[in-house]
């Protein structure tokens, strides 16, 4: 009778930590789709930014050259992010080829200065020469 507990016990275990696991997106996967798999650097432009682009485990920083006044425009002139206009600015949701949408799987595009969540969008996010920042990919 203990024995059939702890069997039963340990099998309801494993189909949990069954379901957890697959619950849990493969961050690995969202690179299949990635444009870039290197660090690259884009432009010519007089200031210059890095941003780096983290999804689960991997990441790959862009350093831009440009004469663009926001971190948005930079990303927007060499085709590193897309999104949706909204009324709080683009909402991204493309990063290097990666999508993120929070209406389809509570994902989404965290946006960071040196390790701090921002609380502007890339759009209106003015930056000074040398500036880092990281475009996180959330769920």
């Amino acid at each position: 009778m203990k024995q059939t507990r702890l069997l039963s016990l340990f099998l309801v275990l494993i189909l949990a930590l069954s379901c957890v696991a697959c619950a849990q997106p493969d961050l690995g996967e969202l690179w299949t789709d990635a444009t870039y798999k290197k660090d690259k650097t884009f432009g010519s432009g007089s200031k210059t930014i890095e941003v780096e682009v983290i999804a689960g485990e991997s990441s790959v920083t862009f350093t831009i050259h440009t004469d663009k006044e926001t971190v948005g425009a930079a990303l927007i002139e060499h085709n590193l992010i897309e999104g949706d206009a909204g009324a709080y600015g683009l909402y991204v949701k493309k990063v290097n080829g990666i999508l993120a949408d929070y209406d389809v799987d509570q994902s989404w595009w965290g946006f960071y200065k040196n390790g701090e969540l921002l609380l502007t969008g890339v759009d209106m996010t003015a930056f000074e020469d040398g500036d880092h920042y990281e475009l996180k990919y959330e769920k």
